[in-house]
């Protein structure tokens, strides 16, 4: 693929799957839905990246001999720096998602998952990447950061600088045991990511509240991971999401909550990818945002994380790609354009009360 391996802002490692979804009756499922933590983190990344920047934008599919043909013309669409795997000997990952009451999400899979690692980064675009969104467990993100760094370090552009991680634990190991790993990861990561249960989790804590979640307790326990050094340089940062309440944007020195942009419940109608498409905005916020890079600009990141999050979650499956002739012209998601969205959701943080 002709693609200037060192316009690569964004990767990611999370896999594409393609979901099934179950709704509690009399909701019909759906199926043939883009999906995985892979394709909803690049659609976080890419809704802040029209063309030409939609190249910046790399993901790996894996296309197996089911793979659908409306699937790859949304793919093509999109325009990004994606990497195409023909895998015709099986078939595509495929998953299940049943919802219950109250958001519960059940998810299997129903064909066998092909995990990526970094041996899917060699020799290609996507081993260049200003940033990298790792979702895995403790010891699995360090042996990522651990293997890209090598890979980069092998080669004659090994002076490039050191990219972004960015980690999003996986639930099931958001354990007490897995805490003295999570602390040797975050050394390794530029900004982690869980939700408030998954923080708790790690320190055997339960961080919901009657209404709400319980806002000081997730700043405690930010506070101690912050403490522990986050980066190399231990000023790395933490961005807790935590659903309809928001999320807490927190670095040495800083810490600051965000509402969710959604606020009224009839207004999210699948929350599959949410928390994803949050990380692809954060990622590409970090690189690019406000003219810096890094945590510095964690709190505006945090802010574009927050609108990607809000085109994935407003309908079941990827949002809808649409593009105007018209003098503002331009690309619209859900027929809104990004810039709007940012605008009027930075104008109510102006008016935001710290919870």
């Amino acid at each position: 693929m002709a693609q200037a391996a060192e316009n690569m802002d964004f990767c990611t490692l999370g896999m594409f799957i393609i979901d099934e979804i179950e709704f509690a009756p009399p909701k019909p499922p759906v199926k043939d839905i883009i999906g995985g933590a892979g394709a909803y983190s690049a659609l976080g990344a890419r809704i802040f990246s029209p063309p030409p920047q939609s190249k910046t934008v790399g993901w790996i599919v894996d296309c197996g001999s089911d793979f659908p043909a409306a699937l790859r013309e949304t793919i093509a669409d999109w325009d990004t720096g994606v990497l195409m795997r023909e895998t015709p000997d099986r078939l595509t990952t495929r998953g299940w998602n049943g919802y219950g009451e109250n958001e519960h999400r059940a998810f299997r899979y129903t064909t066998p998952k092909l995990r990526l690692d970094h041996h899917a980064l060699a020799n290609t675009h996507l081993l260049w990447s200003k940033s990298f969104h790792l979702i895995c467990s403790p010891l699995r993100c360090i042996e990522l950061v651990e293997n890209i760094l090598a890979l980069r370090n092998q080669s004659e552009k090994a002076q490039s600088p050191c990219p972004l991680f960015v980690w999003e634990p996986v639930p099931d190991l958001c354990v007490a045991e897995e805490l003295p790993n999570c602390l040797k990861a975050l050394r390794l990561v530029d900004c982690v990511s869980p939700n408030h249960a998954e923080l708790g989790a790690f320190f055997g804590k339960d961080t919901n509240a009657k209404d709400h979640v319980n806002y000081r307790l997730i700043e405690e326990l930010c506070d101690q991971l912050l403490e522990k050094g986050i980066g190399v340089d231990g000023k790395g940062g933490v961005v807790v999401r935590a659903g309809k309440d928001g999320c807490l944007v927190a670095r040495l020195g800083s810490r600051k909550w965000l509402p969710a942009y959604h606020q009224r419940g009839e207004t999210v109608i699948d929350p599959t990818g949410g928390g994803n498409g949050f990380l692809g905005g954060l990622a590409v916020g970090l690189v690019r945002g406000s003219g810096t890079s890094g945590m510095e600009n964690i709190d505006e990141a945090a802010a574009w994380g927050a609108i990607s999050a809000s085109f994935a979650i407003e309908q079941v499956g990827m949002p809808m790609l649409s593009r105007s002739p018209k003098p503002k012209g331009g690309e619209y998601w859900n027929g809104v354009r990004v810039e709007d969205r940012l605008s009027e959701f930075k104008e109510r943080l102006g008016r935001y009360v710290q919870p």
